[in-house]
């Protein structure tokens, strides 16, 4: 196995990984931006105001999202090990 096929092989895995972890994180951050304009608007500065809904739309988008991401990580894991023979050489 060459050095560049190593490399390649690490850049998909990082490339999966951000795909997977970018939809989360970006319902996290509308989430966290809309909670925090309704605190600024009703100077409510209670933790668990900003805890509970945004823990409640990460589990929303993780149940939403799960099949895409099962669909995702299964196709490059198929690939991953489709192409063993020639990552072996």
């Amino acid at each position: 196995m060459t050095p560049e096929t190593v490399v390649e092989i690490v850049r998909q895995a990082f490339m999966m990984a951000f795909w997977l972890a970018a939809p989360l994180l970006a319902i996290g951050f509308i989430a966290g931006i809309a909670i925090s304009i309704v605190q600024i608007a009703t100077s409510i500065q209670d933790n668990a105001v900003s805890s509970i809904p945004r823990l409640t739309a990460f589990l929303a988008g993780l149940l939403l999202l799960m099949p895409w991401m099962l669909h995702k990580i299964v196709g490059y894991t198929a690939a991953l090990f489709g192409n063993l023979a020639r990552y072996a050489r």
